[in-house]
């Protein structure tokens, strides 16, 4: 047995435990880029647009949650029912929040365009426009520096997977993420809402000539993202805190993470999430923090270089 043999041996239970531990994290972390890259999936499926507008809708929700918590409990934790009661209302708020946002976006940056039939260059330099616009307006309303988001819960290991903690902040994304993931999911496969979705990803004349109000489905697209989005910037700012930049990076990793799992995908949107997250976090043993970021973009190359489909390579109009 070698130098690294006898490390191992010695070290093993501390690195299990590291992995595991980076592990649980990439996971949450997964989560959060996947829920905001089924705003770029949802849009990108019915219009064949990237909404470049949506790191701020991410933003939107992030300060909605925030500011109804601070008016609710202030710096206090509560607990028990209140806790769970606090959590509620912030997602309720930061999802309505994004909603809000994204729909001002489609009317302003998308509708009016739409109805001229404008280049895609002209949508393109319209969604820039509208989130410097909102970017500009936040950091001016919001200030410059970042706030911390009321605690509505102590974050303590709730339990352990092979001894890493699981905490209370990771619990919140999972059970938040997965039920929210799994009811858009229904909703497209099963529902009348959902067959015009793709109905008109698939082909947008044809379900027009069928009945589909396309202006009213592409809104509720946008809405449908926007709530996803906009949560995501909530339990992004229980931890992290928000600010008014709070949404470029994120967005830009979610934007990798859709075109990770196939971008137009539902499911393809969550499964690049969750790679992105996983690789990245677990990444930290071998690059510095300070290039973590240089990671994710570097797998947004690769895979347009590879396979520029992403790994499901299915468009939303023919998923179920």
């Amino acid at each position: 047995m070698g130098a690294f043999g006898h490390y191992l041996a010695a070290h093993f239970d501390t690195l299990k435990l590291e992995f595991w531990a980076l592990f649980v994290g990439g996971v949450a972390n997964g989560f959060l880029y996947g829920m905001i890259a089924v705003g770029y999936t949802l849009v990108y499926g019915v219009l064949r647009l990237i909404n470049f507008a949506h790191s701020e809708v991410f933003m939107s929700g992030g300060f909605a949650g925030y500011f109804v918590m601070r008016a609710l409990v202030g710096q206090s934790v509560p607990s028990g029912f209140s806790s769970v009661g606090l959590i509620l209302l912030g997602i309720v708020a930061s999802g309505l929040a994004g909603a809000l946002v994204a729909t001002l976006i489609e009317r302003v940056a998308y509708r009016t365009l739409r109805r001229r039939n404008a280049p895609k260059l002209a949508y393109l330099i319209s969604a820039i426009g509208a989130s410097y616009f909102l970017f500009n307006l936040a950091g001016k309303e919001f200030g410059h520096l970042s706030v911390s988001m009321p605690q509505p819960y102590i974050n303590h290991p709730v339990f352990h997977i092979f001894g890493a903690p699981v905490e209370m902040y990771y619990v919140i994304i999972l059970v938040v993420s997965v039920a929210m993931f799994v009811l858009l999911d229904r909703v497209v496969a099963t529902t009348k809402l959902g067959r015009g979705i793709r109905a008109v990803a698939q082909d947008a004349e044809t379900a027009s000539l069928m009945g589909v109000n396309i202006d009213r489905t592409i809104a509720i697209t946008f809405i449908v993202g926007g709530t996803l989005g906009g949560v995501a910037g909530f339990l992004f700012g229980l931890n992290i805190g928000v600010v008014y930049t709070m949404g470029f990076v994120p967005a830009l990793k979610a934007f990798t993470a859709a075109v990770l799992g196939g971008i137009g995908n539902l499911r393809g949107a969550m499964i690049g999430g969750l790679i992105l997250g996983i690789f990245e976090s677990l990444c930290v043993v071998f690059v510095q923090a300070a290039y973590i970021d240089v990671v994710a973009f570097g797998i947004l190359v690769l895979v347009l270089l590879v396979r520029p489909t992403g790994i499901l390579g299915e468009r939303l109009g023919r998923s179920a």
